[in-house]
């Protein structure tokens, strides 16, 4: 059964409000109301919802209580970190998320102008006036959780929602593909900061030796996460090789474990660590990404992140005339395309052939503080 009334709004315009109630046996089953500006709407949304809820299992698919974005994001997490934690951003793109407005959204409510209209709304001051790629890189951690949603917990998500949303937001203009970096320190930057973590460890002596992290990440091309996980077990000295386990890959995180082979500045700084525990750098990625961000806002270092070490490691490696094959068994990356995003040339030659801190990072000494002993 079907109601359309009438009402006046405060400022003397009229609203149609379309109700349906649903009886079985007597009781009412089902229950739910519209309001249109135009009675012709409402009429044309009663015919449209009466044909949908007299499909088999309608009126239970209508009734059922489904879950938010912010449930499926807390499961989502909560068993993603029993294979392996997610990185820092993209925990934190998460989070993020399933705080704002669109985390109290219902499974069977995520469209694709839902999520068309959360991007636009990140975009906008109120929703943090962010760039397109960041809107887009929140729409792809969050098409990571509703992949899975369905398939692996039954949650009612339209699985062409986020693609179709992603394509208006082409069609509307909005470039939502990630900007590709091309900073690379400079020499004179890395030298500040050498200077400046040669002071913190004379002063702090078991604090992370950051001058060892900065060069072995520079010259063996490798991301903090994965250094971090670097085990003495994993090190092929003999065949000066190291097994970089999990290494990122859109395909493949879980499992990915790659042999990688060290340049010789690389396996030098590895050969000066202590074997006091099992893994080579018994560090935490997070405490070293607070010490490089710390330093650089202290010498007033702009724009620079830990990972540029990458693109600096593999772009000198192409400088010194290293052909494709040769820096991809260094850097792991599977296809031309990856490594061209971390390959900014400046020039031909080694550049830190005779680098003043070279031996300075490999006599300096490292003492273990307590929180990385067992």
């Amino acid at each position: 059964m079907a109601t359309i009334r009438a009402r006046k709004r405060t400022d003397g315009s009229i609203s149609y409000t379309a109700q349906i109630r649903l009886f079985r046996d007597g009781a009412q089953v089902y229950q739910e109301s519209q309001t249109f500006a135009r009675k012709q709407a409402a009429q044309a949304w009663v015919r449209k919802r009466e044909v949908e809820l007299d499909q088999p299992g309608a009126i239970e698919r209508a009734n059922r209580v489904g879950a938010t974005v912010k449930e499926m994001i807390g499961r989502y997490l909560l068993e993603m970190a029993k294979a392996r934690p997610l990185g820092k951003t993209k925990m934190g793109t998460l989070n993020v998320i399933r705080e704002s407005y669109l985390g109290e959204v219902k499974d069977q409510d995520i469209t694709c102008q839902t999520l068309v209209e959360y991007a636009v709304w990140r975009m906008s001051p109120e929703g943090g006036a962010v760039l397109p790629q960041t809107a887009g890189n929140d729409l792809a951690h969050l098409g990571a959780v509703l992949s899975i949603a369905r398939p692996a917990w039954g949650y009612a998500v339209d699985p062409h929602a986020m693609s179709d949303a992603r394509k208006v937001l082409r069609k509307l203009g909005y470039n939502m593909r990630s900007r590709e970096r091309d900073r690379r320190p400079t020499l004179s930057e890395l030298n500040k900061l050498m200077e400046h973590f040669e002071g913190i460890l004379a002063y702090r002596p078991s604090s992370i030796n950051m001058l060892k992290m900065v060069a072995f990440a520079l010259f063996s091309t490798r991301r903090q996460e994965e250094i971090t996980r670097i085990k003495w077990a994993d090190l092929d000295e003999e065949g000066s090789r190291v097994l970089v386990r999990d290494m990122k890959n859109p395909g493949q995180k879980i499992g990915n474990n790659v042999w990688c082979h060290l340049p010789p500045e690389a396996l030098a700084i590895i050969q000066t660590m202590p074997r006091a525990l099992d893994e080579i750098f018994p560090y935490s990625a997070e405490s070293i990404s607070a010490s490089w961000t710390r330093a650089c806002k202290f010498l007033g270092i702009e724009d620079l992140h830990f990972h540029d070490l990458r693109h600096d490691g593999v772009s000198r490696l192409f400088e010194m005339d290293w052909d494709i094959p040769r820096v991809a068994s260094v850097s792991g990356h599977r296809d031309w395309n990856s490594m061209r995003r971390y390959t900014h040339l400046r020039g031909r030659g080694d550049a830190y052939e005779n680098w003043k801190w070279y031996q300075k990072i490999l006599l300096a000494p490292v003492k273990l503080g307590a929180r990385t002993l067992k």
